[in-house]
C-alpha cells in the first residue's frame, strides 16, 4: 500500500502562554567562520549561506578574523546612534499612543542591523530602506524634526502629506523613498546599482527588506537581475522572525537559511548576527568591497529578532510569548556592543547614562520645534494645493480643472 502525501503547514515553536523555544536557530561559535577575500569565488562560499557569521563572543569579546577591529571612537558612535534609535522610537511610540500621532513602527532589537551597515558604507552609495531602518536616517545626519514632521504629516513633512507615517526618504541623504508594499524596494535597488554600472561609477546601492518579503515575486527577480548582470549592490534580508503575526517558516525558513538562497541565483550569501555590531559592518564591508570590484551583488541574512509589535497597529501578545524577547538567545545588540566597549575600558555606566540623558534632550527639543509646523489636531495645515504638484511634468487638463473646483469651493465652504 502506497503512503498518502501530507500537507506541511509551518507552526512557530511556541505560542502564548507557552514557553519560548529558539532551539530551531542554527547558531555558530563566534570567531569560528573564516572570512574569505571579497573577489573568492562562489564555490569557496558556501559555508557561510548556513554558518552564522559572529565577532563579539559571550564574554563581549571581539574574535575571529571577522573583526573589523574599529577604534573606539567608531564604536562609540556605533553606539550613539543605535542608542538614539531606540530612544526616538520609544517616544515616538509614546506620543501614538497619546493620540497625537496615527501610526509608528519601532525597531527595537533590530538597530545594529541598520547602524552598523550604514556606516560600513560609503556616504555616496544609494540606499533602499525597508520601513524598520531608522538607524539609517540617523547615520545619514537626517534632521530629527524632519523626520518627525514626516510622522505628524504636518507643514514640515518631506513627503507633503502624501505617505504613511515612518516613510521617509532623503534625495541629499541618498535615501529612496520607502514604500509600504513590501520587497518593491529590492529591484529597485537593483535597477540603480545596473544604472551606476552602466555610467561607470563607484557607487554602490544596498536595499533591506524582511523575510517574508522573500515569499514576493520582487525578491526573486531582483536576485536574478543582480546575478546575471553583477549588479553592484547589496541585499539585505532582515531575519527578524515574524512577518507580522506570521511566523518566518512560512516564506520559507525552516527548510534553509535564507541566505542560501543567493548561491541558488548564483550570489553568495552570508548568514550574519544581526545583533552583534561588528559582525554586521564587516559582513557589510566585504559584501561592499565585493561589489566595488565588479565581482557582484551579495545576499546577508541578519539574524535578529523583533522585540516589539510589527507597529502601533499590532498586539504581539496574541501570537507569541509575551517574554519571547528576553529568551532570544543572540541577546541586545545595544548592551552588546556597550558592554564590549566597558570591557575594553573605552566606556562606563556612567558615560551611557548621560548620554542617554544628553539625546533624551535632544529628543524633546526636536519634537518641541516639529509641533509648531502644525499636528493631527492643530495647525497650520498644509496647502491642499500641494496635492497636484509633483505628479506630471506639465499638468493636465482634468487636474487643473480639479484645482479650479477645490478653489471654488474654499472660497464658498458647502452648507447644509
Amino acid at each position: 500500500m502506497n503512503p498518502k502525501s501530507r500537507l506541511h503547514v509551518p507552526s512557530p515553536p511556541a505560542r502564548p502562554g507557552q514557553a519560548p523555544d529558539f532551539s530551531y536557530v542554527q547558531l555558530s561559535p563566534a570567531g569560528e567562520l573564516a572570512r574569505p577575500e571579497p573577489n573568492a569565488r562562489l564555490l569557496e562560499l558556501g559555508a557561510l549561506a548556513t554558518g552564522l557569521v559572529r565577532v563579539l563572543d559571550d564574554q563581549h569579546r571581539a574574535v575571529g578574523s571577522w573583526d573589523p577591529h574599529l577604534d573606539a571612537h567608531e564604536l562609540q558612535l556605533g553606539l550613539r546612534y543605535m542608542l538614539l534609535t531606540r530612544l526616538f522610537d520609544d517616544r515616538m511610540q509614546k506620543i501614538q499612543r497619546q493620540g497625537r500621532m496615527s501610526f509608528y513602527m519601532k525597531s527595537t532589537g533590530e538597530e545594529a542591523v541598520s547602524v552598523a551597515a550604514a556606516m560600513a558604507l560609503e556616504p555616496a552609495d544609494m540606499l533602499f530602506p525597508a520601513y524598520r531602518n531608522q538607524g539609517l536616517q540617523f547615520v545619514r545626519g537626517q534632521p530629527l524634526v524632519a523626520l518627525m514632521c514626516q510622522l505628524l504629516s504636518n507643514t514640515g513633512d518631506m513627503c507633503k502629506g502624501r505617505q504613511l507615517p515612518v516613510m521617509y526618504h532623503s534625495a541629499k541623504a541618498r535615501l529612496f523613498s520607502i514604500s509600504g508594499n513590501l520587497a518593491t524596494q529590492f529591484p529597485q535597488a537593483v535597477g540603480w546599482a545596473m544604472a551606476a554600472a552602466i555610467k561607470g561609477e563607484d557607487h554602490i546601492a544596498a536595499t533591506w527588506t524582511g523575510e517574508g518579503s522573500t515569499a514576493e515575486a520582487d525578491f526573486h527577480y531582483a536576485l536574478l537581475f543582480a546575478s546575471v548582470y553583477r549588479a553592484p549592490v547589496i541585499l539585505n534580508v532582515v531575519n527578524n522572525q515574524w512577518a507580522i503575526s506570521t511566523f518566518q517558516g512560512f516564506a520559507g525558513g525552516e527548510q534553509s537559511s535564507f541566505a542560501a538562497r543567493g548561491p541558488g541565483y548564483g550570489i553568495p550569501g552570508l548568514r550574519v548576527d544581526g545583533n552583534d555590531f561588528l559582525a554586521v559592518y564587516s559582513a557589510t564591508q566585504w559584501a561592499a568591497a565585493r561589489a566595488r570590484t565588479g565581482t557582484g551583488a551579495t545576499l546577508i541574512e541578519l539574524v535578529t529578532y523583533r522585540a516589539s509589535a510589527h507597529s502601533t497597529s499590532d498586539d504581539p501578545a496574541r501570537y507569541r510569548p509575551k517574554d519571547d524577547y528576553e529568551r532570544w538567545p543572540l541577546g541586545d545588540p545595544l548592551e552588546r556592543l556597550k558592554q564590549h566597549l566597558i570591557l575594553k575600558g573605552d566606556w562606563s555606566e556612567e558615560r551611557h547614562r548621560a548620554l542617554s540623558q544628553e539625546l533624551d534632550e535632544m529628543i524633546s527639543q526636536a519634537w518641541k520645534e516639529a509641533v509648531t509646523f502644525g499636528t493631527l489636531t492643530e495647525g497650520p495645515r498644509l496647502n491642499a494645493d500641494q496635492m497636484f504638484e509633483d505628479v506630471f511634468k506639465e499638468m493636465p487638463v482634468h487636474l487643473r480643472e480639479q484645482q479650479e473646483q477645490l478653489h471654488i469651493e474654499q472660497r464658498t465652504p458647502w452648507r447644509k
